[in-house]
């Protein structure tokens, strides 16, 4: 396992980490704060022996990475990355065929953060990104996740390309983002399947969109040309529900 210590913001995102079993370092509080989110969190500070410590907002301020603590920030001990097996027993385990996403090089957090909660809420069953030239998981990811991160894997890996290569002799195929591809109605996307999304001004790259069995595209009526990166992951990712739910 690798490990990249973080901390994490907000209400819901700290709630989630406590509920999830993530071991938490040490709490910081807004002095004075005592509403139903506060207190909720306090009771689960206190089942898990997590010390507490009551701080002004200039010093929770200070200590953000967010700017949008909402009055509480967690020391998590550490988040481990998952490697690319354990995705695949998840998915074995739920008797389920492998449904992934892999990223390639998305920068922007905030994107990271809303593509990993979107694949926790499709029913994916990990996330891959790619090592360099990319988000880790920040504290700004792990807010955006909304609590997802604590329960959709995250493998980091050297070569997206290569990991494409090597799933598809687990029997995965493929199928990536791209303006120019087959409109994504017209695709047949059930089994094992791997979405890849791409950075968010470039797209997936050629040596990358090499590897991919199919390109798929999103039809757009409107007047600009292209979805953010996360949009485009959520409208693929649940048409990719849709055909999995339907019966074979």
């Amino acid at each position: 396992m690798r490990y990249e210590e973080f901390t994490i913001e907000g209400r819901n995102a700290v709630t989630e980490a406590f509920r999830s079993g993530k071991p938490i370092d040490r709490l910081f509080i807004q002095d004075g704060l005592q509403d139903g989110p506060i207190q909720t969190i306090k009771r689960e500070a206190k089942k898990h022996d997590t010390m507490i410590k009551f701080v002004t907002k200039e010093r929770l301020d200070q200590m953000s990475d967010t700017g949008k603590h909402q009055g509480v920030i967690a020391y998590a001990a550490a988040y481990a990355y998952a490697e690319v097996s354990d995705i695949l027993e998840r998915a074995r385990q739920k008797d389920e065929p492998p449904f992934l996403f892999l990223l390639d090089n998305i920068e922007d957090p905030h994107n990271l953060g809303a593509i990993i909660r979107t694949a926790n809420l499709a029913g994916a069953h990990g996330v891959i990104i790619p090592k360099n030239r990319a988000a880790g998981l920040t504290a700004t990811v792990a807010r955006t996740s909304a609590g997802a991160l604590n329960y959709t894997p995250v493998a980091r890996v050297t070569n997206l390309a290569r990991t494409i290569e090597d799933l598809k002799k687990e029997g995965m195929w493929f199928v990536c983002a791209d303006m120019g591809g087959t409109a994504m109605y017209d695709l047949d996307l059930k089994g094992a399947i791997g979405l890849v999304i791409g950075n968010e001004g470039e797209g997936v790259s050629r040596i990358v969109r090499e590897k991919c069995d199919f390109t798929a595209s999103i039809p757009m009526k409107g007047d600009i040309d292209s979805l953010n990166a996360s949009v485009a992951a959520g409208v693929l990712a649940y048409e990719i529900v849709r055909q999995r739910l339907l019966r074979p």
